[in-house]
């Protein structure tokens, strides 16, 4: 469903949820290859073909493919929508961009070449690089080429000489030679390997030292030691031949079609690779195979936890964390126009890839069922259709937004808490339904004269309670049009970015709020960057949730302090920055 992951649980919970959580692989053992095999992690085609049609018909994304790899090591690729206007039709082989999951690449480089004695993970980054560059240290202690890979090395997410000619196009022109001004001229501001910051920085300095170290350029490195190995001959940097024939158009959250995304030697370690579903399932099914050859014992260093923290830990690149017991391995990309996420459990085998061409994308379907299994799959009774045109409409709960419940074209009943996609409904009795899309309960309620009157959602074994109000449904695009999006100046952005502390009892959290690609951003320390909608009157609401709201404290024009409203409680944040 829609990622609904708030800013609250970031401040009362160990950073890091982006990067996850596992013990190391060396110390899991895989189930006995028959148990594997009996359990399915993802529902039928069928069902799964419903899913991803309401993702494209509600607006989240113009085209979406998606691969999945089962326990008994059987693949299924499904799609739905477009690969955009001018391109061929939507299907396995049609290329994306697949932004920060090309910082896997870059990690599995880094541990095929510590087996062959080329480089060593505590080799200070500053040995690869020219003598007349000063890679910035801090109380004696230099970034390692682990330090890059984990990232922890203090360096922060982008340099503050990366200004962008074209901002539809942002790392075309960030050369290696910028690259080595910033870092003769930067000072660290924390420790080296004192924090996590995620850094696209980083990943590209490690890229490129790995090249510089093996005597080639980067894009080369990959070419050699992960692509020609496993076949992946929809995957590079460029979009020549059949990859540029069968690469998709990327959109923004208005789904209007924007600007490939182009890089560097300077940034090829961090992102600008692109590839296919095909190729993708390819590489996902190295990850979680024997480990045979060279290229597949460096993946599984790769998925190690190399840097741990109470509840989750990171591999080179990879994200790691517990779930219920499971690990769970995965990265996620995101470009202008593409957001992509790989994802596996490496005890089962079992994983997935999603492919999207929206740079506004946001559902996690595919996850949801890698960490929770198999959707609901009981017996079905038939309603006849008048029974169910009773139910449609506009439901309203104490708290929250409305639930929506409509009767579709082809007889079928969806359901749709405001800001998710809707989810379709099987009925268990003529006023009890089960969700195969979530692990939801519904029950509708009548009053003393046998009208509809309200319904029941069990989530979790929670029952929420809420009253009809209205015998009609409001459109997932009707909905997110009466949701205010501003446009803001640059002048008034800028007022907004810098670092805030916000405190509850003894827990704090850092939130930066910058400009990136033309929009105000928010990211919590070690959660992925969203997008602030502005309501005017110096209030926001981050894209993730359209329940919290950020407000700003303004002092002579620039903000001096933010309040964070979430769930009825009010934390506050000074700047710090």
């Amino acid at each position: 469903m829609r990622r609904l992951t708030a800013l609250l649980p970031a401040l009362l919970a160990t950073v890091l949820s982006a990067a996850g959580a596992t013990l190391s692989l060396a110390q899991t053992a895989s189930p006995p290859a028959a148990a594997a095999a009996q359990v399915r992690h993802f529902p039928p085609d069928e069902d799964l073909q419903v899913m991803l049609d309401y993702l494209v018909e509600d607006g989240e994304t113009p085209g979406i493919v998606l691969g999945i790899l089962e326990a008994d090591g059987s693949t299924r690729i499904l799609q739905a929508g477009s690969a955009g206007p001018g391109t061929r039709p939507l299907g396995p082989r049609t290329v994306f961009e697949i932004g920060s999951i090309n910082k896997t690449f870059t990690g599995t480089i880094l541990a095929g070449m510590v087996a062959r004695g080329e480089v060593k993970l505590d080799d200070p980054v500053q040995k690869y690089l020219p003598s007349n560059v000063r890679v910035p240290s801090r109380n004696g202690r230099q970034i390692t080429l682990l330090d890059l890979a984990t990232h922890r090395s203090g360096l922060p997410r982008l340099p503050n000489n990366h200004v962008p000619a074209d901002r539809g196009n942002p790392y075309a022109d960030y050369t290696v030679e910028k690259l080595y001004a910033f870092l003769s001229n930067h000072e660290l501001r924390r420790d080296v390997g004192a924090e996590f910051e995620y850094s696209n920085l980083g990943f590209g300095l490690l890229g490129h030292a790995l090249g510089r170290a093996a005597g080639k350029p980067f894009e080369q490195l990959v070419q050699e030691r992960i692509l020609g190995p496993l076949g992946m001959e929809m995957t590079g940097y460029g979009r020549e031949g059949e990859m540029g024939a069968w690469h998709a158009r990327g959109h923004d959250g208005r789904g209007q079609v924007v600007s490939f995304w182009e890089g560097t030697d300077a940034i090829h370690g961090a992102g600008g690779l692109r590839s296919s579903l095909e190729d993708m399932l390819d590489y996902l099914r190295a990850q979680l195979g024997p480990a045979d050859t060279e290229l597949e014992r460096a993946m599984r260093v790769a998925q190690r936890a190399h840097q741990q923290y109470p509840e989750n830990a990171l591999g080179l690149a990879w994200a790691i964390r517990t779930v219920n017991g499971r690990t769970i391995v995965s990265h996620g990309g995101g470009t202008g126009g593409f957001s992509t996420m790989i994802a596996f459990d490496p005890e089962r085998r079992a994983g997935f890839v999603m492919l999207t061409n929206t740079g506004d994308f946001g559902d996690d379907l595919a996850m949801d069922f890698l960490v929770r299994g198999a959707p609901l799959d009981l017996p079905e009774v038939r309603v006849p259709r008048e029974a169910l045109a009773r139910y449609a409409g506009e439901y309203q709960p104490a708290t929250g937004r409305p639930i929506f419940v409509r009767l579709e074209d082809d007889g079928t009943m969806t359901i749709r808490v405001g800001g998710n996609v809707r989810f379709r409904m099987h009925a268990e009795s003529d006023s009890t339904f089960y969700l195969k899309r979530a692990p939801w309960r519904v029950r509708f309620t009548r009053d003393a004269a046998g009208a509809v009157s309200g319904l029941a959602l069990n989530v979790d074994g929670t029952e929420q309670t809420a009253r009809r109000i209205g015998d009609r449904a409001l459109t997932p695009r009707e909905e997110a049009a009466a949701v205010r999006d501003l446009p803001l100046p640059a002048e008034e952005m800028a007022r907004y970015e810098g670092t805030y502390t916000l405190r509850l009892g003894e827990q704090s959290m850092a939130l930066r709020v910058f400009v990136q690609d033309g929009r105000l951003m928010s990211q919590a320390t070690g959660q992925p960057a969203f997008r602030l909608r502005s309501q005017g009157s110096h209030v926001f609401i981050p894209d993730f949730d359209d329940e919290v709201r950020l407000v700003f404290t303004v002092q002579n024009g620039r903000a001096a302090g933010l309040t964070l409203h979430q769930g009825g409680r009010e934390i506050p944040g000074t700047r710090t920055q």
